[in-house]
């Protein structure tokens, strides 16, 4: 088989988008849009692979890094412009040049490969994806003879009513013969409205030179929509929101209301596990089997073991093992590492801690930078002080202690096995194992005997 070329076409600035990101990185379902398309060309096997930046081109090579070679494009003059940037990489290059926008994320390796072997199979230089959508589009529309052969793409702003009619529409993916799109790229410039360089002119010079344009006909229509404005984005976002619900339901997944659960297409969730009502997933979350995730719950990139509990609750960037319960209420920031059968209760908020197996902070408690052991019990109203005015200070609660209620430990200070705060202490000094801290500031009355 011919090599392959790649060119992503990520260059434009989408005025409708009024924002100062470019179009293809904003974020869509838990990645920005720009990964969706690379994520379905990467199996293609493509031997290079080019995108044509421009608007926020710095954001986007930082973002993309190495995986590409990126063209410049400036200034923005259409399509075949861009095309025509990329070209002198192509000089000698044998084999076949795939073009697609980087603003459709929708599209699969599933129909790119479809099209190819299509594209290869009909032997034409010049290969279109089309589809027919059954909704109001601005896309450009294929126009065939009476043979029903292409004839010409058409776009939307130059088209008559009755080509506006016509329900076929262009996708803007195209595959060339290398030598064909070095033949006829240098020769577009057709009149039109926006006085730019369009792709869609190479079928009508195609045709000119008495050679047969191939029609792939995409499979999926939706996957024809593009981004233009926060509009599509949205409309996209509720595409790939029913799909991602559809596929965790059809793993062994029960979701109680889809409708009211947002659950990013980069979330991984294991059977037999519910999702309730009004619960957010986002990013790279994972959350094992048996577990019980909402309602009204917010998980952002943690990793959640099988059968924990999680209700009316905010996760963000931590790890909990299996059988913890966590909320009603609990802020979970990130960097936390929660062990086995933890119990996090309601109003409690952790930062960046460690907390031991068994260990239980039932409510109203502030835990953070702390190092907590196995089977600790933190009272009501607990805090561990760990800003100082200057950095942040540890806390280090060893297994079995007994946390008072309201009990201030001011960091740095390590309590020590099996210790006891009394209520409202304000620990301002180490705790040896055993010992018993009372008072403000609180002094060590008695070793407990053990």
């Amino acid at each position: 088989m011919k090599e392959l070329a790649v060119i992503i076409l990520a260059a434009g600035k989408s005025k409708r988008m009024k924002t100062r990101t470019p179009k293809v990185l904003h974020l869509l379902a838990g990645k920005p849009v720009i990964d969706y398309v690379l994520d379905a060309v990467k199996p293609m096997g493509a031997s290079q692979t080019y995108m044509v930046v421009g608007y926020g081109m710095e954001q986007v090579t930082e973002h993309i890094g190495k995986e590409v070679t990126f063209v410049h494009q400036e200034p923005l003059l259409g399509t075949g412009h861009a095309v025509q940037q990329v070209m002198p990489h192509l000089k000698d290059f044998k084999g076949n040049v795939l073009v697609l926008c980087g603003d459709m994320p929708l599209i699969s390796n599933e129909i790119l490969a479809n099209f190819l072997a299509s594209h290869l199979e009909d032997g034409a230089p010049l290969s279109l994806l089309t589809a027919r959508v059954p909704w109001e589009t601005d896309f450009g529309r294929i126009v065939r003879d009476d043979k029903e052969a292409i004839e010409k793409i058409v776009e939307y702003r130059d088209a008559t009513p009755y080509e506006r009619s016509l329900n076929e529409v262009n996708l803007s993916i195209y595959l060339f013969d290398a030598d064909h799109l070095r033949k006829v790229l240098p020769r577009i410039g057709l009149p039109n409205v926006q006085k730019e360089l369009y792709l869609t002119d190479t079928v009508y010079l195609t045709r000119t030179e008495g050679l047969a344009v191939h029609g792939h006909l995409c499979p999926d229509p939706e996957a024809s929509r593009g981004i233009n404005s926060r509009i599509d984005l949205q409309a996209i976002y509720q595409v790939m929101r029913r799909r991602t619900m559809e596929r965790l339901m059809l793993e062994g997944v029960t979701i109680i209301d889809p409708l009211s659960c947002h659950i990013d297409s980069t979330v991984k969730i294991g059977t037999d596990t519910v999702i309730y009502p009004y619960t957010i997933l986002e990013g790279n979350t994972v959350i094992g089997e048996e577990c019980h995730i909402g309602p009204s719950t917010r998980v952002s990139g943690a990793t959640i073991a099988s059968r924990v509990t999680i209700m009316h609750s905010i996760v963000m960037e931590s790890t909990i093992d299996e059988e913890t319960q966590v909320g009603p209420f609990a802020y979970i920031r990130p960097d936390n590492v929660i062990g086995k059968k933890v119990k996090i209760g309601d109003f409690v908020e952790l930062k960046k801690s460690v907390i031991g197996k068994g260990t239980k902070v039932p409510h109203l408690s502030y835990v953070g930078d702390a190092t907590l052991g196995e089977g600790v019990n933190i009272g009501a109203g607990t805090i561990t002080c760990n800003y100082d005015g200057v950095r942040k200070n540890p806390t280090f609660i060893e297994d079995g202690a007994h946390i008072g209620s309201n009990t201030n430990l001011v960091a740095p200070v390590r309590v020590g096995k099996h210790a006891v705060t009394g209520a409202g202490a304000v620990v301002t000094k180490d705790v040896p194992d055993y010992g018993l801290a009372v008072g403000i500031p609180a002094v060590i009355k008695k070793i407990i005997d053990h």
